[in-house]
């Protein structure tokens, strides 16, 4: 994985996924470490962020690193007509490693070509978000002992969430179960279905919240991303499809965790909160654990 960028979830093998998570669990266990001492890390976020940039700018601060960027393409060269190209071109030249998010699909993959450091996607329009996936996958691990034949249920928007694309093609190859519940205008488009029907794993799809949440390992909430709709009037109509209530996990399994990549808006009940079946806070702090094994792998440190 030295020098290999991460865009997709898909270009790293399983046996790599597992060894990010081992490396994960041990920053863990001691999350200050100079590795980066002495390196520069560029964070360059062309889409609003607050949790995932900060965990990247955590993680890199605990390794002893320094951080370069923005966090608002206004403020940037964008804004007098940059390309991309010039940017990462210019980037690159300042940093051991660029960490992006963009809003426009495919856009990380493109960087990827011109740059001469390695790109981590910190998430492409509603295309996929790599590295949330594996502090998702250590969440996961963590909660319920092994990521093997796991039935996860993803709820809410399926059709845009980049999250949920990027968790099904990595917990396919572990052989997962999934339960699909979002609105018509939301189910999961029909590639990500394609590619579970060519592994034969199972999944099945409701319009009720209510339907397979006490059969489930892991209940995966999204928001509905406002800013992915085109339209005004078919966010208004779906915006508030499904909220999680605290009544509603009564029967679920002990080991059950509700995750949540945040922010959330109202699909969450504060209830849900205080009870045991929460972990959603906590995935956030897994987040700054595998970002430090991230690019310490990838920056051969690792």
């Amino acid at each position: 994985m030295k020098n290999k960028s991460l865009v997709s979830i898909t270009d790293y093998t399983k046996g790599e996924y597992l060894s990010i998570l081992d490396t994960a669990a041990e920053f863990e266990k001691n999350s200050y470490q100079d590795l980066l001492k002495g390196k520069v890390v560029a964070t360059l976020f062309f889409e609003p962020s607050t949790r995932t940039r900060l965990s990247f700018e955590s993680a890199v601060n605990r390794l002893g690193g320094r951080v370069i960027g923005f966090s608002d393409a206004n403020t940037s060269s964008v804004t007098k007509g940059e390309t991309l190209y010039d940017t990462i071109k210019v980037v690159s030249n300042f940093a051991e490693l660029i960490i992006m998010r963009h809003p426009l699909e495919g856009s990380a993959r493109y960087a990827s070509e011109l740059s001469k450091v390695p790109i981590v996607n910190a998430g492409d329009g509603a295309n996929q978000h790599p590295t949330q996936t594996l502090l998702d996958l250590y969440s996961i691990r963590k909660t319920q002992g092994t990521l093997d034949n796991l039935k996860i249920c993803m709820v809410g928007d399926l059709k845009y969430g980049r999250t949920v694309h990027s968790l099904l093609m990595a917990l396919s190859q572990f052989g997962a179960n999934f339960y699909f519940i979002s609105p018509d205008e939301l189910k999961m488009p029909k590639e990500y279905k394609m590619h579970l029907d060519s592994l034969n794993l199972h999944y099945q799809e409701s319009k009720d919240i209510n339907e397979n949440i006490l059969d489930a390992d892991i209940i995966y909430m999204t928001r509905v991303q406002k800013e992915r709709f085109s339209d005004p009037i078919e966010y208004e109509r779906t915006k508030n499809a499904y909220v999680l209530k605290g009544e509603m996990l009564s029967g679920c399994k002990n080991t059950m965790r509700v995750l949540h990549p945040l922010p959330r808006v109202n699909e969450i009940d504060q209830e849900v909160d205080s009870g045991p079946f929460a972990y959603y806070f906590e995935q956030t702090e897994n987040g700054v654990y595998v970002r430090q094994a991230i690019i310490s792998i990838i920056l051969g440190l690792k």
